[in-house]
């Protein structure tokens, strides 16, 4: 018997489809009722500094990756439990950094320890308002 067969491969694909179709948006939807906005889902990387009232906490950013995007609003997925009230988010878009005042709305596991923290997006922020911003970029 060949190590790879066809029952394997539709196991496989049988699999895949029962995750895929377990994480869609649109059938999610229908089990958690309307959102004000649509999701899309989406990864990229995204710097998330802390913000405490007025002051960047440049020290305890972090990096992560965004899982889904409203126009108002995004999940980022962590790898620990790290709830903020507030922060400024850092995306990397055609070779600039662009800086969006966020506020956090929810924390919750996802499971294998990692967490999705969803924040509403509030205005797009200038290096010269935080100049400590100038120094941070990936």
């Amino acid at each position: 018997m060949p190590l790879f067969t066809k029952n394997k491969v539709s196991r496989v694909k049988s699999f895949v489809i029962k995750l895929v179709n377990n994480d869609c948006p649109k059938l999610k939807a229908l089990i958690e009722g309307p959102r004000r906005d649509s999701r899309i889902n989406m990864t990229v990387v995204v710097m998330v500094i802390p913000l405490e009232g007025k002051a960047l906490q440049v020290g305890q950013a972090l990096m992560a990756v965004t899982k889904e995007f409203s126009s108002t609003g995004v999940a980022i997925v962590l790898d620990h439990p790290r709830g903020m009230d507030e922060a400024v988010l850092g995306f990397r878009f055609e070779g600039e950094m662009t800086y969006i005042h966020a506020k956090a709305k929810h924390l919750n596991p996802i499971g294998g320890g990692f967490y999705q923290l969803g924040f509403e997006l509030e205005e797009i922020v200038s290096p010269g308002d935080y100049p400590k911003l100038q120094s941070l970029s990936f």
